[in-house]
């Protein structure tokens, strides 16, 4: 489980507590792009709709990664994803302290055919959570390549989350 004291040496559990010691403040939940809700609870899990590289001002990130996006850059959208999926799982729940575990993630990138490195951009956003969850943050996953991506994004992902009772 990752660690973070806080200035008097005391360790962060919470997910906030987690955000707070990693310099990050959630946005307001992105609103969908078409006719689909954000999020489905239904009984004792979370499905989360796919989320893309978007500031909090609404900027969309978007190029084709293996072209005019490289791996480092694309690392930094799906990690800004990780955040927007926080902040959807924040806003469906009310407390991200309810997460039992992150179950399942599906990260999209937008690629040229020759790319090969999907897994290491989608690990922008598989790091955060397990920064912010820790052992809960574990998660199976899938990281698959597209011809494109709604708005020329760079990535996509959609998550499966396990909520306690």
């Amino acid at each position: 489980m990752n660690q973070f004291p806080n200035a008097a040496g005391k360790v962060e559990n919470s997910p906030y507590q987690r955000l707070a010691a990693l310099g990050i403040k959630l946005p307001p939940p992105p609103p969908p792009i078409a006719n689909f809700v954000t999020h489905v609870v239904e009984g004792n899990m979370l499905y989360l709709s796919g989320q893309g590289p978007r500031e909090a001002d609404g900027f969309l990130h978007a190029g084709k990664v293996g072209a005019n996006v490289g791996v480092d850059e694309a690392y930094r959208h799906a990690r800004l994803t990780g955040i927007n999926l926080l902040a959807v799982m924040h806003d469906a729940l009310g407390d991200l302290s309810r997460v039992k575990r992150v179950v399942k993630l599906l990260g999209m990138v937008n690629a040229v055919p020759e790319f090969e490195d999907h897994p290491s951009v989608i690990n922008g956003c598989s790091d955060l959570l397990i920064a912010v969850f820790g052992a809960a943050g574990e998660h199976a996953r899938s990281a698959v390549g597209f011809g494109s991506l709604p708005g020329n994004i760079t990535v996509e992902i959609e998550a499966i989350v396990a909520l306690n009772g």
